[in-house]
């Protein structure tokens, strides 16, 4: 099962806790949509990143999707030659989301050859190609792109050994080398990568991840950040399934709490206390984050 699809199947499971609501967040998603086909970003633009979370939370909670419409949207992006590094994953992995019977043939083999050209020294994958190492999200960004495609990227053990070499001091990730303290994110997202592709990871990170919860609920970006966030709580709880560690009980309430503290009535999730948006992004997190929530 790719990364995308794992997700997917955790993020159908949000209707047990949503309830009547459900019917909110599909009206949400199918809102999404531009008459040009792609989601709207956070100025209204149609956008391939945000494309992604319209197309993965339509699916979760089966709204309906203007097929023709993204697929030409897609189209007009051609092999991505003008696309940065995420944006270039976005367009693999909508046409995965939309039906790869859809695409152009060849298209996918030249979608890959352009992912390879972010190829670091180190084996790992990054949008900045003088970088020099891969980033943990840069890995998660590539073999998603791979996986929804239909591929498996060439050196899988150069991938897993430049995350090991993303291994914090206290026992985390971070997205640079040598760092003394990690990142939710970036831990998140190792652990999930590197357990979905059959390598062990220390139970002890577990410890960390949950260390990072806030009292007041939500997980927190780094240690010590001033506000929990949607992102860093499901990413969180997304690594705690994949080590199979159970959400303490006052966790999982607080976790509650939180979510229900960022929930809009327009059907959307907020990203954090202080943000003033809805975007198809952070509720399709707000999905994930319940999904877990409803088996914990």
């Amino acid at each position: 099962m790719s990364l995308r699809l794992q997700l997917l199947q955790v993020a159908r499971l949000a209707p047990r806790l949503l309830g009547d609501s459900t019917g909110l967040v599909r009206d949400f998603f199918a809102g999404q949509f531009t008459a040009d086909g792609g989601a709207r970003d956070r100025a209204g633009r149609p956008d391939l990143y945000y494309t992604i979370f319209a197309l993965a939370g339509a699916q979760a909670i089966e709204a309906p999707v203007p097929l023709d419409r993204v697929e030409a949207f897609l189209r007009s992006h051609g092999t991505g030659e003008q696309l940065d590094f995420v944006h270039l994953s976005a367009l693999a992995r909508c046409w995965a989301s939309l039906g790869r019977e859809r695409m152009p043939a060849g298209l996918d083999r030249a979608l890959l050859a352009r992912v390879e050209e972010f190829r670091q020294p180190d084996g790992g994958y990054e949008g900045d190609r003088g970088r020099g190492h891969g980033t943990a999200y840069g890995a998660f960004v590539a073999l998603g792109a791979y996986q929804d495609l239909g591929h498996t990227p060439p050196r899988i053990l150069d991938l897993i050994r430049a995350l090991k070499r993303l291994e914090s001091a206290d026992g985390a990730w971070s997205n640079v080398p040598g760092a003394k303290t990690g990142a939710l994110n970036a831990t998140a997202g190792a652990i999930t990568l590197i357990t979905h592709l059959g390598f062990p990871v220390n139970a002890a990170v577990g410890d960390w991840v949950l260390a990072q919860a806030h009292p007041q609920g939500g997980f927190l970006a780094v240690p010590g950040a001033p506000l929990p966030d949607l992102l860093s709580t499901a990413t969180a709880l997304h690594a705690l399934a994949a080590l199979e560690r159970r959400v303490p009980a006052v966790l999982h309430e607080r976790s509650m709490d939180f979510l229900d503290s960022l929930w809009n009535a327009a059907g959307g999730f907020h990203g954090h206390w202080a943000d003033d948006f809805v975007d198809a992004e952070y509720t399709y997190y707000g999905l994930l984050a319940l999904g877990h929530l409803a088996v914990s």
